[in-house]
């Protein structure tokens, strides 16, 4: 018999990259002791450019001071992945997962984090493909939809996945997107030709098919109020 998995999901609109850095990290201590379930966080950033652990600085192709003046912040993380941009009109995930529990190794995780984005991008009628050697993410040709950037401490997921829904691609003309020198950004609504619908609808869809990917049966949705009077003492 099939065993009844659910996944808490936080829907939170807007949030600045270091409240979220703040949240996970007490949402994972919480995985870890068991107080919270697996639960999935659903937001989007303003413009923000973050490094990997890895330091990568040389992938940044624009003093830090330039990246005041377009009104965005850059962050350092102790994700995996190289550089990257998040910023309006992008649908961002973070997992705060337990994969001892669901029986998941690393490479794993990171493969149906691919899918997840593939699966949504197809129902668009986008074709899109995981990373070859040395690309990280999800792809359209040789052009970069998704990027993907976790960390996993004690078997417990966080940081996670970044779909392009309709973000302005000029961001990405100040970085080499995730240390990838000569390729394209791309995002959903350049690549399909459909008409999107609202932002929040792509959000939902990437959740359920998050949710399906990685075979979770019952979504408890929390929207940002409840959270934010959930957790008043995470400050």
């Amino acid at each position: 018999m099939r065993i009844s998995r659910s996944l808490e999901v936080w829907k939170m609109g807007t949030v600045n990259y270091l409240e979220a850095l703040k949240l996970q990290d007490k949402l994972v201590s919480d995985r870890k002791t068991r107080k919270i379930s697996d639960t999935l966080l659903s937001l989007q950033h303003p413009p923000t450019y973050t490094l990997g652990k890895r330091r990568t600085d040389h992938n940044l192709l624009v003093p830090e001071t330039d990246l005041r003046k377009i009104g965005a912040e850059l962050h350092y993380t102790q994700r995996g992945g190289d550089i990257t941009f998040h910023g309006p009109h992008q649908a961002i995930l973070y997992p705060i997962i337990s994969l001892r529990d669901i029986g998941l190794g690393a490479r794993n995780y990171v493969e149906k984090l691919e899918l997840t984005m593939i699966e949504l991008a197809s129902l668009y009628g986008v074709k899109a493909r995981a990373g070859q050697t040395g690309e990280t993410g999800v792809w359209v040709g040789e052009r970069k939809i998704g990027a993907i950037g976790v960390r996993i401490s004690s078997g417990i997921t966080s940081h996670g996945l970044a779909l392009n829904i309709d973000p302005d691609l000029s961001y990405f003309k100040h970085i080499v997107p995730c240390g990838i020198a000569d390729k394209e950004v791309t995002s959903l609504g350049k690549e399909t030709e459909v008409a999107l619908p609202a932002e929040e609808v792509i959000h939902e869809q990437l959740i359920s098919c998050f949710a399906r990917v990685f075979g979770f049966s019952d979504i408890i949705w929390k929207d940002d109020a409840s959270i934010l009077f959930d957790n008043q003492s995470i400050e």
